[in-house]
Order: C-alpha cells, then sequence, then structure tokens
C-alpha cells in the first residue's frame, strides 16, 4: 500500500480496493477529509491511466502549455526533447520569415559546466552537470554521476568541462 502526501493533497494506492476503503476510513475518523474519487491530478500534473497495460502516467501539458503562453512563445514548433543523438534539424524547423530570421542571427549558443566534488556520500563519486542555450532556451542539459572517483576539486571540474565540450562540438555539427 502507498500513502502519498504533500500539504494536503493525499493519493493512496494498493492492490485491493478494500485495502483503500479501509485505510480511508481510518484516515476519516482522525482527521477532517473530502473523497475526490479516483485521482486526475496530483501536484498540477495529469495522472492517466491505463488499466489493460497496468501503466500509470504523468503528463505536464498544461502546465507547459501555460509556460509557453506566458512567454509568447505558444506557436513555437515543438520537438521530442531529448532526442536521439543521430537526429538533425531539417529546413522544416528552420526560421521561415524575414523576423525569425533576423532573430535567431542575435542567437548565441551559451553553455554553463558544474560539478560537484564527492557529492554522492555512498560512492564518493562526483556529479557532472552542464546546460546549453539557444537564445534563452535550453537545447542540451545533462546531469549525472562521473564513471570514477576523483581524487580533487580539479580534476572533477575537467571532467565536468570536458563533458561539456563533447556535447559543445556535437552541438556545432
Amino acid at each position: 500500500m502507498y500513502l502519498v502526501l504533500y500539504v494536503d493533497d493525499m493519493l493512496i494506492d494498493a492492490k485491493k480496493k478494500y485495502d483503500i476503503q479501509k485505510l480511508k476510513g481510518l484516515l476519516s475518523a482522525e482527521f477532517e477529509m473530502k473523497d475526490l474519487g479516483a485521482a486526475r491530478k496530483i501536484l498540477g500534473m495529469e495522472i492517466i491511466g491505463d488499466r489493460e497495460r497496468r501503466k500509470l502516467f504523468l503528463s505536464q501539458r498544461s502546465y507547459i502549455q501555460k509556460v509557453l503562453a506566458r512567454f509568447g512563445m505558444s506557436s513555437s514548433k515543438p520537438i521530442d526533447t531529448p532526442s536521439a543523438a543521430n537526429i538533425h534539424l531539417t529546413a522544416m524547423f528552420a526560421p521561415q520569415s524575414k523576423k525569425e530570421k533576423e532573430y535567431m542571427s542575435r542567437c548565441f549558443v551559451t553553455g554553463y559546466s558544474d560539478s560537484d566534488y564527492a557529492g554522492d556520500v555512498e560512492t564518493r563519486r562526483s556529479m557532472t552537470s552542464y546546460v546549453f542555450t539557444l537564445g534563452g532556451s535550453v537545447v542540451s542539459w545533462k546531469a549525472t554521476l562521473q564513471p570514477t572517483v576523483t581524487l580533487s576539486t580539479t580534476e572533477v571540474e575537467y571532467m565536468a568541462l570536458t563533458e561539456a565540450a563533447k556535447e559543445w562540438i556535437l552541438l556545432k555539427g
């Protein structure tokens, strides 16, 4: 049985419906509660269930649409991210109008790299992270533990910068 609680939102899941009802009864005897039925949203994410395949999916579509509207990007062209390494953008994604071309001529790819020396307390491995932006929008990012234990902060930074440089070369094409 799972009970997920965040401030005043709660999700309960169990293999048997009876167990859920029993827990709801126990909780409502102690706390003032409202049963809103089957969960459709939690923390702004839509919950989509596929009973046949026994799968649950979380969607942030409405949040993404709000963010795009907020920054005036509702009509931008979508592309799946992260894309496979062998995917190359086609002319379909290229700027079409004079205004788009002028805007893109002023855009530069900007990269940031960081590391966290021995951030994983169990393995003492360090974190490598980088992000590349184009015109203020993220086009590539990575945050992962380094494959080896490093001996100094200098070595950690060097490894993180190496990963970022390899990504920069890939982005330049």
